[in-house]
């Protein structure tokens, strides 16, 4: 009998083993200090990897929302999986699955949200447990450990923080690829967290290269496209693919990875960028060797932009893309790259500041330098050792995110030069160009005569342009600004502006809500099967007298009446607006976020909660552009992708634009 119990041990553990080997992947777990717990990841190694001595680049995949590390939550594993132990079986390279399992969120298949991107979130930090897995794998499998031979991608949730992990942390990985992103989550420290949407942070990819995939049966598919829309006239090394598919799903994954291959051999992601840019909402973060530490209440995304040896510009915003400053006190130590023990000057010039502050650094035994300043927003740079002949630089046009502008009649840019040396600067020219048909003139010179040391000129009156515009929604004008200066050298930059739609109505009609109660009809989406109803919702909302007038001292929304939404059975409701105005008395005290309806992506409908400024005079008329979103679940239930019926409806949004005038009471 013993004899018997020992073969059939023996050949059902053969039977196991030859299982094993037949699987192209192995499951593993490791310990994480981030999670006081083991981990779980699921390795494609490569067919030769067992009888090689060759290292291997490694592809960081995330799964989407109630998926695991095995990636077979949706496909029973007879997709993904194979198409991904196809490439791997094919080429050099390691495939890592991540888990992004969190207990408390998976209450069920359609509970399961993954990754801790919540806004109640935070107590899960996937980026430090990604440099966790990082140096588990590179420790434990023969990786190439550079950035360059280090990539990321993923699927909806997944793709998202393929997007985030990678710019969050440039200097680790080289490449990022995103099917079908879910659009915007929160990120940052527990209890201030901040909305994170990768097409407003594009500049931290401009050393990455990024590829974005879009299924044109996606459900979610109008947010890719405005991702795109981000990414496509910027600097980055940016690949777009649209893939003719019934539904949200890994598609072209074979491709995809082969952009990844073509990464690895891209020599230039092994260059440490000269300028780069940077943008983070946690209160300590390193990135290229600076180490960052901002200190001060509530919520605040830091901004790093065009650092450089020389020079660097540092912001803060409350919300991101377009919020105002927020109170910090931010503590820079630089990477080593001062002459040890040498005197710099620090010059810096605040963007609301009308003079040039000077302090004297010492670089430490490292070459680092060492200073702090307030999250106001200040234009930097150093006179020493190494530095002292930086280019005239072209300060922020706008504290928003972008300068908006009216056609027609000729705008005035607010346009001003500063010089970072600690020298006078002399015979500047500044071109103003652009590519676009809609700008007159396309390109326009002037000439300016001397900039003292740390000193600014204005020249908004020397350049009028003029925008032609049409009616649907702000266009995006691409200008490019180049600065002739010693002679010979110029220093160029590339911004934007939006340019309103011609003919903006007033609305039918508005609420102004400054500690008001009012019922306002809604539209209510139904869900995939598109349609929807009207309800009634009752809000309570701002801080005043509830007389209906905005007064100093008070807060208020506004609320719009749309005689017709996006959606078909949207109609003569209410929608609580964004308000945009180029006004200093006008303040928006509050960015309200309330995560759409009924979508299931994360992304939020951003509204506004406004005041008058102390400085506002009183009878000062104040123009206002109100902007509302609409939404849908547009469903053609006979539109075939192929031999497929489209999968669920898809998710529409359109923002609708009216003015109005208020005057300071």
């Amino acid at each position: 009998m013993r004899g018997l119990l020992l073969a059939a041990a023996c050949i059902a553990w053969a039977v196991a083993f030859a299982g094993a080997q037949s699987r192209p992947f192995e499951d593993h777990v490791h310990p994480s200090k981030v999670f006081g717990e083991n981990r779980n990841y699921r390795i494609f190694l490569p067919p030769g990897y067992a009888t090689s001595a060759s290292r291997y680049p490694v592809i960081y995949y995330f799964h989407g929302h109630s998926d695991r590390y095995t990636l077979e939550k949706y496909d029973d594993g007879k997709d993904t999986v194979p198409k991904i132990a196809r490439f791997v079986a094919a080429n050099d390279v390691i495939v890592v699955s991540v888990d992004g399992y969190v207990a408390r969120d998976y209450t069920g298949f359609y509970g399961g949200a993954p990754w801790d991107v919540g806004i109640k979130g935070g107590d899960f930090d996937f980026g430090k447990y990604f440099h966790e897995l990082v140096a588990h794998i590179d420790s434990t499998y023969r990786t190439l450990t550079d950035r360059r031979h280090r990539a990321t991608s993923g699927l909806s949730m997944g793709g998202f923080m393929s997007l985030w992990i990678s710019a969050r942390y440039p200097d680790l990985i080289g490449s990022a690829s995103s099917f079908n992103p879910g659009p915007e989550f929160y990120t940052g420290d527990k209890g201030s967290r901040m909305l994170w949407r990768p097409k407003d942070h594009v500049a931290n990819h401009t050393h990455t290269m990024v590829r974005l995939i879009h299924a044109s049966g996606d459900y979610i598919g109008q947010y890719h496209e405005e991702t795109r829309d981000a990414y496509a006239p910027s600097d980055v090394d940016f690949e777009y693919r649209r893939d003719e598919y019934h539904r949200h799903w890994a598609t072209s994954i074979g491709e995809t990875f082969a952009f990844h291959m073509r990464a690895f051999g891209n020599s230039a992601l092994d260059n440490v960028p000269v300028e780069w840019s940077h943008d983070d909402p946690y209160h300590q973060f390193r990135v290229w060797g600076y180490d960052v530490e901002a200190k001060g209440p509530g919520k605040a995304m830091v901004s790093l932009e065009n650092v450089s040896q020389c020079s660097m510009r540092v912001s803060t915003r409350q919300w991101s893309p377009d919020g105002p400053s927020a109170e910090r006190t931010i503590q820079i130590r630089t990477a080593p790259l001062y002459t040890a023990g040498k005197p710099y000057l620090l010059l810096d010039r605040r963007f609301d500041g009308t003079a040039t502050g000077r302090t004297e650094l010492l670089a430490d035994a490292d070459g680092r330098l060492s200073f702090a300043v307030d999250g106001a927003g200040h234009q930097l740079s150093f006179a020493g050792q190494g530095c002292g002949a930086e280019p005239p630089v072209l300060l922020p046009i706008t504290s928003s995110d972008f300068l908006r502008a009216t056609p027609g009649a000729p705008v005035t840019l607010p346009l001003r030069i500063y010089n970072p040396r600690n020298v006078a600067q002399r015979d500047i020219k500044l071109r103003i160009e652009s590519d676009y048909p809609t700008v007159a003139p396309n390109q326009t010179e002037i000439r300016l005569g001397e900039i003292p040391a740390g000193g600014v000129v204005d020249v908004s009156t020397r350049i009028p342009l003029t925008f032609t515009a049409g009616r649907d929604g702000y266009a995006r004008i691409g200008l490019k600004a180049t600065i002739g200066y010693d002679d010979w050298l110029s220093s160029a930059r590339d911004f934007s502006l939006l340019v309103e739609p011609d003919d903006i109505q007033a609305p039918a009609a508005f609420e102004v809500l400054d500690g008001r109660t009012h019922t306002f009809a809604v539209f209510r989406q139904k869900g995939n099967q598109g349609g929807g109803s009207i309800l009634q919702r009752t809000v309570t909302e701002g801080s005043g007298n509830g007389n209906g007038i905005l007064e100093k001292g008070e807060t208020a929304t506004i609320w719009v009446k749309l005689p017709q939404g996006i959606d078909p059975f949207d109609k003569e409701t209410w929608h609580r607006a964004k308000v945009r105005s180029s006004s200093p008395y006008l303040v928006e005290a509050a960015d309200i976020q309330e995560e759409k309806q009924r979508e299931w992506t994360g992304a939020q409908s951003r509204t506004s909660l406004i005041k008058w400024s102390d400085e506002a005079a009183s009878g000062t008329p104040v123009r206002l552009v109100l902007d509302c979103e609409s939404l849908s679940f547009h469903y053609t239930p006979d539109v075939r992708y192929g031999s497929e019926k489209l999968y669920q409806a898809i998710q529409l949004h359109r923002h609708h634009l009216n003015v109005i005038e208020l005057r300071v009471p």
